[in-house]
């Protein structure tokens, strides 16, 4: 994956569990998870705009590119 989601950093640094972010950000306990544990296929703007405004933080807390193996030079 190119794109990783560190949603579980930013919550244990912010102490925040998955229950009182669900809340917070008005969005399912499932789809939360799916962020979480780096499943998802993509993410609203509004979606990323209510994380980093719940979880005081910048799109890149949350985003960070990783590139992918198959295209490192050798």
């Amino acid at each position: 994956m190119a794109i990783r989601i560190n949603l579980d950093v930013v919550m244990a640094k912010r102490k925040i569990g998955l229950t009182e972010l669900s809340k917070e950000v008005d969005i399912t306990m499932a789809n939360l998870s799916i962020l979480k544990n780096n499943k998802a296929k993509a993410i609203r703007f509004s979606t990323l705009e209510a994380l980093c405004k719940t979880l005081d933080c910048q799109p890149g807390d949350l985003l960070e590119f990783v590139p992918d193996d198959t295209h490192a030079l050798t």
